[in-house]
């Protein structure tokens, strides 16, 4: 159960994490910025988390291919 929490977790992070890219490319709005930019290590965070979970993913599709 933990593991389907985990993948759950990782997925909605990166689908967060591709739409807030999709609006940058866009709009030049970067919605982590807006929410945490005063609170620059928290902004930091969320981008290393969202790199931890494409990393947990790669890991994830790599595994399966085996």
């Amino acid at each position: 159960m933990a593991k389907d929490a985990l993948d759950l977790v990782s997925r909605i992070l990166l689908v967060v994490g591709g739409l807030n890219w999709g609006l940058v490319g866009a709009l030049e709005m970067d919605l982590v910025e807006m929410l945490f930019g005063s609170i620059p290590m928290l902004q930091k965070a969320v981008y290393v988390i969202v790199g931890l979970a494409a990393l947990y993913e790669i890991y994830v599709l790599a595994a399966k291919k085996d």
